[in-house]
């Protein structure tokens, strides 16, 4: 009973924590899944691993204690009785280690590839929050659009009663209320589809936060940033400096310097110390002392080593500049991103869809009055329609953007003024 009770508990706890909140705001969405993804979470255990390493690598071998029996004739074993020893043995220590620094350069490499590991950590959560960011915006474009469908249909079913008012007055003819009728059948079927679409985003961004796909989405809220993105300067700036995939370039580089260091350790000897306890029948008891050398003398070995060791650093080099490379022309590239989705949004809200609703609205009221056909109507409020949806899409690209521009440079919500 309190094992179902202690199991109920630990389930009523991680189900509050999974709780978001409401409305549910981007740096909501960007917090909760830095905290709770797999795969953040794998990344950093595997670098809370590789942390270790270097206490392992850096460490003497384990000395070997070695009892043993030297010699034991085989005559003693026919002999009965008598006294005094009857065989020879000894107890020795043994401790091996190196007359070079390779040890400290094991470590160095092993402290090297920690942190790469976490840098890789960093941008793994990096990539984690761009794809829940995403997934956010996803649903935000939906959900808006599924109030705009209902705006449109709201039009559509006053088109209709339009244009029946003007058949019942003999003014208009019945092909004009079937036409009506079709807009509004057919804004009724986006609506279906929108409302699977919506489940569908939901389940995405459920996944993408790490809970699961079937949870309820509280109401988002996010309004997207209309002032200009930070100066190219300061954008490539910071991508060099905050980049977690330059910080793993360069322990890669370092962990190839450490290579290098640890091969050419490897012309030097390795030495072995022995001592011990030993007793004969002879002599009695007595110490021993043993010392002993590695000699490196197969010299091709050695340099093949090396020559592998070079050879990775200057690819590990050349990787950090290509990805050097690749992340300032990113970083330029999203930026620009952001100034084209501004300009489209602005654009759109300020110009566009003033005229397009001004149309729609004289077109309807000229209709209503008995001037023009429904097609001239039709015509502008599904110019209007369209407008809208695109309104909802370079909004939605726009907060993209503004994603994609953070991660170039490495941070979240970072590149705004």
């Amino acid at each position: 009973m309190l094992a179902a009770v202690f199991v109920l508990a630990q389930a009523s706890a991680v189900a509050a924590s999974a709780q978001l909140p409401d409305p549910l705001q981007l740096s909501d969405v960007t917090e909760f899944a830095a905290h709770n993804r797999s795969e953040v979470s794998a990344a950093y255990a595997q670098a809370d691993a590789l942390a270790q390493r270097p206490a392992i690598v850096g460490a003497l071998e384990d000395p070997m204690i070695s009892p043993s029996i030297d010699h034991y004739p085989f005559r003693a074993m026919e002999e009965e009785g008598g006294s005094g020893q009857r065989f020879d043995w000894s107890v020795t220590v043994e401790q091996r280690f190196p007359l070079s620094g390779v040890r400290g350069h094991r470590v160095a490499a092993a402290r090297a590839d920690a942190q790469r590991a976490k840098a890789l950590a960093g941008a793994t959560q990096l990539d984690v929050v761009l794809e829940a960011q995403r997934s956010f915006f996803m649903l935000q474009e939906r959900r808006r659009m599924s109030r705009v469908l209902v705006e449109q249909l709201s039009l559509a079913q006053q088109l209709v009663k339009v244009s029946s008012s003007r058949y019942s007055a003999g003014t208009g003819v019945q092909a004009d209320v079937l036409r009506a009728e079709v807009e509004v059948a057919r804004v009724q079927a986006a609506q279906l589809s929108l409302a699977a679409q919506i489940r569908a985003a939901e389940a995405m961004l459920n996944t993408s936060l790490g809970r699961a796909a079937e949870d309820a989405i509280p109401e988002l809220q996010y309004i997207a940033s209309k002032q200009a993105p930070l100066p190219a300067a300061a954008v490539l700036d910071r991508a060099l400096k905050s980049r977690p995939e330059l910080t793993a370039g360069s322990a890669e580089v370092d962990r190839a310097d450490a290579e290098i260091e640890v091969m050419r350790s490897m012309y030097k000897p390795m030495a072995m110390i022995r001592v011990g306890r030993a007793s004969t029948m002879t002599e009695g008891a007595g110490a021993m002392v043993m010392i002993g050398v590695t000699v490196p003398i197969w010299r091709q070995r050695l340099r093949a080593g090396v020559d592998e060791a070079k050879a990775m650093q200057r690819m590990a080099g050349a990787d950090l500049q290509a990805m050097r490379r690749m992340i300032e022309g990113e970083a330029i590239a999203a930026r620009e991103t952001v100034n084209a989705a501004l300009a489209q949004s602005t654009m759109l809200e300020r110009e566009v869809m003033p005229r397009a609703r001004a149309a729609t609205d004289a077109a309807l009221a000229g209709y209503a009055a008995g001037q023009g056909t429904l097609v001239s109507v039709i015509e502008s409020a599904r110019a209007l329609w369209d407008v809208q949806a695109e309104q909802l899409m370079a909004d939605s690209a726009l907060g993209e953007a503004w994603a994609r521009l953070d991660r170039s440079i490495g941070a979240s919500q970072g590149a705004r003024p």
